[in-house]
């Protein structure tokens, strides 16, 4: 099996050394990348650097070009992209498919809003002082880009970084996650055919132990990362003078009023609590119910729970497939034994069949078990029952972390109360936690990071404002 090439200045390159990747449901090798060479990856980072006065002054007519070019692309290659990254991510073909169709629509939005991204005029003749005098804001790259991406979302995380790089005219460097390299390669490939300047966008298949030197890099002067928070604080830590922008998950909570669809709210918590085998950022993780409904929504979310189809991701039928490895089932297995050696009682699942863990929900969980205090990163929710609106949003806010909560009411006022006192980034009402609209600000508070996706939110983190102030005029 050849290896794919990797994206080196927006040409095809390869190495010495190979990444086998696997299959997580069956173990099967489903392809192998190039390695770039550290020679190599000095050769991405130095023509990034060469290139970044050209690409910020690139016209923005050619940027949105290449963006809405992407789009296209991704679209026509829609079902090969889907099957590779359900091949090397476990993700099931059904949720593949929505993350390409998410992908091209992130796109989209980039080549709309860099039309949109022209910045502003200001008059100054708000004071004597200033009479005659107008300002004109602009937002400028300050640079290369080093985006750093994790598995569980192999495509439209990769889109979510690169995408506002190239709106805002910033080159940018990508290293996917080692388990899941393949599916940005083809990204790669794409952006290659843009005609875009040479060295604007590589993509680096690099080993994580040695990352470190591209985040050291001071021609990389932003750092964008997805991924677990000790990794990202690291980051943030190791380079204090760099712009960088962490996401970095959550343990996400959906709340269950007195007055709430139950039929509804069951099913979409039994549904965004497995969809990604529970490995994503805002899979619903903690269910807080009014007791006034507890017995009633809990046989309603077993048995939607129990309904799920889990099985081979291959199969157009299933909902949850394997998580990414053998070894992140075992954890989550030892983190609901922990759970229930406490006291917690399993309502449904529990089990693991090589990477694969069985759709879970625990109830009577002590407080401080990792399931409730750590992002369980898997197919578990647990069950807690408060005694009115004031107690759920207080253990909606006691958490380290703060992403995204899922409020499920009838009642407006509750709703803009939950936007107001709940400690996260986004609140949605009426459904989980895990609704996520591309083109919207994205991110977290607390521990779950800092800055925000979505692509003119990025483009902003990505630029900084420039003021030119213009003198003697008739204004």
């Amino acid at each position: 099996m050849d290896a794919r090439p990797f994206w080196l200045a927006g040409s095809p390159a390869t190495g010495d050394a190979e990444l086998t990747v696997t299959n997580p449901h069956d173990g099967r090798v489903v392809g192998t990348a190039s390695v770039p060479t550290p020679e190599q990856v000095e050769r991405a980072v130095a023509a990034a650097h060469a290139v970044r006065k050209e690409a910020a002054a690139l016209p923005i007519h050619v940027r949105a070009e290449a963006l809405a070019y992407v789009s296209r692309r991704l679209s026509e290659r829609a079902d090969e992209v889907a099957r590779l990254i359900s091949a090397e991510n476990g993700k099931p073909i059904f949720w593949a498919r929505g993350e390409v169709a998410r992908a091209v629509a992130t796109f989209r939005f980039a080549a709309e809003e860099t039309r949109r991204f022209s910045g502003e005029v200001q008059r100054l003749d708000t004071e004597p002082a200033a009479a005659g005098r107008l300002a004109y804001v602009s937002r400028q790259p300050y640079g290369p880009v080093l985006a750093v991406t994790p598995f569980n979302f192999p495509l439209n995380l990769v889109a979510h970084k690169v995408a506002p790089a190239m709106a805002v005219g910033a080159p940018v460097i990508v290293k996917p996650a080692p388990a899941t390299p393949l599916t940005a390669l083809v990204l790669g490939e794409i952006i290659a055919e843009t005609g875009l300047p040479a060295g604007m966008v590589s993509v680096l298949p690099v080993p994580n132990d040695r990352a470190g030197a591209l985040v050291d890099d001071p021609r990389l002067p932003v750092v964008s990362f997805t991924g677990s928070g000790p990794v990202g604080y690291a980051i943030k830590d190791r380079v204090p003078r760099k712009h960088v922008t962490l996401e970095l998950g959550g343990n996400a909570a959906a709340v269950v009023l007195d007055g709430a669809d139950l039929d509804w709210a069951a099913g979409r918590v039994a549904l965004f609590s497995n969809y990604q085998a529970g490995q994503s950022c805002i899979a619903v993780q903690r269910v807080i119910v009014e007791r006034t409904v507890l017995d009633a929504f809990t046989a309603k979310l077993v048995a939607a729970v129990d309904s799920l189809v889990v099985g081979d991701p291959a199969d157009e039928k299933t909902q949850v497939g394997p998580m990414v490895s053998v070894e992140a089932a075992e954890r989550v297995e030892r983190w609901v034994a922990e759970a229930v050696a406490g006291g917690a009682r399993v309502l449904t699942g529990g089990d693991r069949d090589g990477a694969t863990f069985a759709p879970t929900v625990l109830a009577d969980v002590p407080g401080d078990a990792k399931v409730v205090r750590e992002e369980v990163f898997g197919p578990v929710l647990v069950l807690r029952p408060v005694a009115s609106v004031d107690e759920a949003f207080a253990a909606v806010n006691d958490s380290r972390y703060g992403l995204q909560a899922g409020v499920f009411t009838s009642d407006l006022s509750v709703a803009f109360r939950a936007h107001k006192e709940l400690e996260v980034g986004g609140v949605v009402i009426g459904d989980v936690p895990s609704y996520r609209a591309d083109q919207m600000p994205y991110g977290g508070v607390k521990e779950s990071g800092v800055g925000r996706e979505g692509l003119r939110a990025a483009m902003e983190d990505y630029t900084y404002e420039k003021v030119m102030v213009l003198t003697g005029l008739s204004l």
